[in-house]
């Protein structure tokens, strides 16, 4: 009788554990090769884990919602369709960890209910897990300085607070006081995930008339809620716009896309074509190619040129899958890299190192039929593109003969850009410079 082990695999440099959110099979199930066993969750994306072995599922060690170690053995799979373990308490799984911090030891296990509803911030399972070994209140908990992504607080960040923590608890509990007894209810008021100064945001009141549906948030739904209102209170936003004349490129894809799809096997839309003229104008303003450090005092000047291409899911979510070094790949490998992405976000196959690292986010609101839109900020970038839909009008044409009426196709360009940083100069001249690239595309290129 042979036994797998099934383990949490790597998922990211930075993700060091996953919440399991789902078992698509129960102990005693047959398992076949690649076929999912679970679905996990970290706070980048959702992810499914196959098996990679072929049997029957005997010993699942970890609980729906539980928080899992990258590397931990989380079920044992055997080949023998009559095997079995020695049953043990599913509570006592190999990969559960204990951190020591001084003096201060906490171990992760599963935690019970606890109310969160008073937050809009989200906090992962072990950090809720800790927050209630160690009695810390959830005003206490919204008070602590956040280095994940977005500002979030992780395990570091909660475990690095309990040592100074007796030095707080006098100012902290005073000041959850005073909060709580304005709260009314404490669900209505929220840090919306900005550090440190944020003021309490007063939620109106919501009434229910009859026939109205109540529809839960999706996990995802809410981080992006999240995002979007932490972005708008991180980032004073600021629209620029243009209308830029792409009748070259549209000819140019029209004319070459069947022998490219025949050539390279990949269809070629017009977003590899976008980011391709967004990566050129970037080489030329690097300036827009920033993030604003936690302090809000300092620049960071990204070397690197990733760009985020925002993606529908049917869930009617948006994922932002990353194209990395997009000023170094060609069109071809820009193109088989939008594909790739797209196709797998729309499988939920992507990993949480795809959907990282952009320092400059593109997307294509013109796919819905609008002409322009005024995006949001992906923090910590600065600055994100919005495309409208293409559409023929009338334009005036110079000519060495004179001034002719023509049709040309035509789309509205939108920048949305941090006004802490990017002015309105660098901003408009970037804009424009990304519309010169597509006016001025080379109809006469092969690819």
């Amino acid at each position: 009788m042979a036994q797998f082990e099934l383990t949490m695999p790597k998922m990211g440099e930075s993700v060091a554990e996953a919440t399991i959110i789902k078992w698509t099979k129960n102990e005693g199930d047959s398992i076949k090769i690649d076929e999912t066993v679970l679905e996990i969750a970290t706070d980048k994306v959702d992810s499914e884990i196959p098996s990679p072995f072929e049997g029957k599922l005997i010993k699942k060690l970890f609980n729906e919602n539980d928080v899992v170690q990258v590397g931990a053995v989380i079920a044992i799979i055997s080949s023998d369709a009559n095997a079995s373990v020695d049953e043990t308490p599913k509570t006592v799984a190999p990969a559960q960890t204990t951190t020591t911090t001084s003096a201060t030891s906490v171990a992760v296990t599963q935690t019970e209910n606890v109310d969160f509803s008073g937050s809009d911030k989200f906090y992962s399972p072990l950090v809720k897990s800790i927050a209630k070994e160690e009695g810390i209140s959830l005003a206490e908990l919204d008070s602590i300085k956040g280095s994940g992504q977005e500002g979030r607080v992780t395990k570091s960040d909660i475990l690095a607070y309990l040592p100074n923590r007796n030095k707080q608890t006098a100012s902290t509990q005073q000041a959850s006081t005073k909060t709580e007894e304005k709260s009314a209810p404490a669900a209505n008021k929220s840090t919306l995930g900005v550090p440190d100064n944020t003021v309490l945001v007063q939620r109106p009141a919501v009434s229910v008339g009859a026939g109205d549906e109540i529809i839960e948030m999706d996990r995802m739904r809410k981080i992006i809620a999240d995002n979007m209102v932490m972005s708008k209170h991180v980032s004073p936003h600021v629209t620029s716009f243009v209308e830029a004349d792409v009748t070259n490129l549209v000819q140019w894809r029209e004319k070459i896309k069947k022998d490219f799809e025949k050539r390279e096997g990949e269809k070629i839309t017009f977003t590899p074509l976008f980011i391709e003229c967004v990566a050129k104008a970037i080489k030329d303003f690097p300036m827009i190619n920033v993030s604003v450090d936690q302090t809000g005092t300092k620049i960071i000047k990204r070397k690197n040129i990733n760009v985020g291409m925002a993606a529908a899911l049917p869930s009617g979510n948006l994922i932002v899958p990353v194209i990395k070094n997009a000023d170094q790949k060609n069109l071809v490998g820009i193109t088989k890299d939008v594909n790739d992405l797209a196709n797998r976000a729309r499988a939920n196959k992507l990993t949480p190192d795809e959907i990282q690292g952009g320092t400059f986010t593109l997307t294509n609101v013109g796919g819905f039929g609008n002409v322009m839109g005024t995006p949001i900020i992906l923090q910590p970038q600065v600055a994100i593109l919005a495309v409208g839909t293409i559409k023929k009008k009338p334009a005036v044409i110079e000519t060495p003969q004179g001034d002719v009426i023509a049709i040309r196709h035509f789309m509205f360009l939108s920048l949305s850009y941090d006004h802490r940083v990017v002015d309105g100069s660098l901003g408009g001249t970037f804009l424009r410079k990304v519309a010169d690239y597509m006016e001025n595309w080379d109809i006469t290129r092969t690819s």
